[in-house]
């Protein structure tokens, strides 16, 4: 990192979104600094899909490659460390590190993502990312016509149950606890030949992160080979509310279609401000985030 603290755009976060923005704005001749605390939530995901040019490559490997990339735009620096803490300023922004080092900005992207919040069962947490995944669209296509099994209730347990019915027909619904679907909803996925299992889960039993079987209450045991979950989350920082960004009633830093977050000169990409999680689409939002604050830097300067 050069001397100056004090920079166009602050971006933090430095996974696909951070990248993708520091790269708009490095390509822009803008002077720009990404705090990266280098922990993204896919760390224990072994393959990223669904992405062009880097189908099935690594998350790793796919953040590596990118850094170097943006690390070739000399006005681009990196400082690792976490950000815990911003203010708007009179001439713009300061973020704080967590080991009190300061930097100032006209302009800030957040691009910290989000943070999973796993149910209390035994197993998964080590299978979360590996073989209990979230997106059909990410790992689906890897578990095709495998023995699957949903974790979830009512509508959402019956809407997701649909979906995974593209990608194979033997499973299995697991509501964890008597169900709240409707009796059309239960009579239509019986139609579809999609198991209801009311059974409360025990703990999943796997072997270096791959799922065997779901240990229900009392003991009773479900072979299966991936299961779906759609985990609640919260943001991985708390840095846009102490900016005064508005949250959305789901949770995400509300944004509009240009990434811009409803305070002036803030901007938000990734996760933390989209209910599609891919790497697809963090790097199509931070790019526009980077691009957006590039044109409003150059608009004010005119």
């Amino acid at each position: 990192m050069g001397n100056s603290k004090q920079f166009d755009v602050i971006i933090i976060g430095g996974s696909y979104a951070g990248l993708s923005a520091g790269m708009a704005l490095g390509r822009s001749l803008k002077s720009v600094l990404i705090i990266d605390s280098e922990s993204p939530c896919n760390k224990q995901t072994p393959h990223s899909h669904n992405f062009l040019t880097n189908d099935g490559k690594t998350p790793n490997e796919i953040s590596r490659i990118a850094r170097q990339e943006v690390e070739k735009y000399t006005t681009v620096s990196f400082y690792n460390g976490l950000a815990i803490h911003g203010e708007k300023t009179t001439h713009g922004f300061e973020i704080t590190t967590q080991t009190n080092k300061t930097f100032t900005s006209k302009k800030i992207i957040i691009a910290t993502g989000i943070k999973d919040l796993l149910p209390d069962i035994l197993g998964v947490k080590e299978c979360w990312g590996t073989s209990i995944i979230h997106c059909p669209y990410c790992h689906g296509y890897e578990v095709k016509n495998k023995k699957t099994a949903i974790l979830g209730n009512g509508d959402y347990g019956f809407e997701f149950s649909k979906m995974i019915y593209n990608w194979t027909k033997d499973l299995t619904l697991f509501t964890n606890g008597k169900s709240t679907l409707t009796e059309e909803q239960t009579q239509k996925l019986k139609h579809n030949n999609i198991n209801i299992n009311e059974a409360e889960i025990k703990q999943i039993k796997h072997k270096h992160g791959f799922i065997e079987n779901i240990v229900l209450k009392p003991n009773k045991t479900h072979r299966v080979e991936a299961m779906y979950l759609k985990a609640k989350f919260i943001q991985q920082s708390d840095i846009a509310l102490k900016l005064g960004c508005e949250i959305t009633a789901q949770g995400y830093i509300q944004v509009d279609p240009f990434q811009r977050t409803t305070i002036y000169g803030v901007y938000a990409c990734g996760d933390n401000a989209a209910f599609l999680r891919s790497v697809a689409n963090a790097v199509c939002t931070g790019n526009i985030s980077g691009a957006m604050a590039n044109k409003e830097l150059i608009e004010e300067a005119f």
